[in-house]
């Protein structure tokens, strides 16, 4: 569904963030729910509370689908959000998570 594409010539610096208590290097150019989303999956970013797979729509703060909790503040919408070095995310919603 989702594919990084490799346009530039420039280097890409990555930072380490936590994913669910497990440490991950990405590209520093990414959102929260690109990062997420490459790491995981559409299918491995958040459950709804009837336990429906959840995942971002839009990728532009419109549909509140990229929900995620945020070094500890939840329901930012990570879509909106840049990747920072250290930054610690927990996916949301509707129990454990498969991935």
């Amino acid at each position: 569904m989702f594919q990084r594409l490799d346009a530039s010539s420039t280097p890409v610096r990555h930072v380490q963030i936590w994913l669910d208590g497990t440490p991950h290097q990405v590209p520093d150019t990414l959102t929260v729910a690109a990062a997420v989303l490459q790491l995981r999956g559409w299918q491995g970013y958040r459950r709804h509370v009837d336990g429906s797979l959840r995942a971002p729509l839009c990728m532009m703060g419109v549909c509140q689908e990229c929900l995620i909790t945020i070094d500890g503040r939840a329901n930012r919408q990570g879509c909106l959000e840049p990747v920072a070095e250290g930054m610690r995310l927990e996916r949301q919603g509707g129990g454990a998570h498969d991935a």
